[in-house]
This record gives C-alpha cells, sequence and structure tokens, in this order.
C-alpha cells in the first residue's frame, strides 16, 4: 500500500486514465510509464551500490535505521526502563535544613520578589 493506494484504488485510476487518454496516446503513455519505472529501478540500484561501496561489508544496519530516533519510541523505552536501584550507600546530611511552615488560614503567605 502507498500513500494509502490500495489495488483496487490503483485499478480504478488506470481506467479512469485510459478512457481521458483513449486508444491512441494510451500506448505512448504506458511506453513512458515503463520507462520511469525502469529509470527508477535502475537509480535505486546505483544508488544502493554506491552505498555499498562507501559503507563496507560489514555495517551493522541496526545503527543506521533512522526508526531509533522516533521520540515516541525513546520515551516509551525510557518509560519501561527499570529504575536505577539506589546506592546502599549512606545518604549524605543536607547542607541546610528544610524547614517546613504550616500555612495558617487567614494568614498572608510567603512572597519571593526574585521568584518573579
Amino acid at each position: 500500500m502507498i500513500f494509502g493506494l490500495t489495488f483496487e484504488k490503483l485499478l480504478v485510476i488506470g481506467a479512469i486514465a485510459a478512457l481521458l487518454l483513449g486508444p491512441d496516446r494510451l500506448p505512448r503513455y504506458a511506453e513512458m510509464l515503463a520507462h520511469a519505472v525502469k529509470r527508477g529501478r535502475e537509480m535505486l540500484g546505483t544508488a544502493r551500490e554506491r552505498m555499498q561501496d562507501e559503507l563496507g561489508d560489514d555495517v551493522d544496519w541496526r545503527t543506521l535505521d533512522p526508526r531509533q530516533y522516533d521520540p515516541r519510541r525513546i520515551i516509551r523505552e525510557a518509560l519501561l526502563d527499570d529504575a536505577p536501584s539506589p546506592s546502599p550507600g549512606p545518604v549524605p546530611p543536607a547542607s541546610s535544613p528544610v524547614v517546613s511552615e504550616s500555612f495558617i488560614p487567614g494568614t498572608v503567605p510567603p512572597f519571593d520578589s526574585e521568584a518573579t
């Protein structure tokens, strides 16, 4: 399925093209299409050979797969990975103690002029 085209859709497009072109021009356009497909295959083969020559025979194709850079895949793998286990060593003390002040309803909350 190329570009969402199924065999049936391609058949309908071909029939409409045959009706629009008519019997006089149809052989010429069919020959042009065959020539374009043949040239496309030659270009693909040339590109494949050139890539093989430049990269060599011992290429790991998985490293060249662009699907590995899909953000959805990266996030999925990151979320499914096991979280690293905490180190069994001693926990260093905090540099400054955290003071938790509970908010009392009816009082004005603290304001930090540098935060905004």
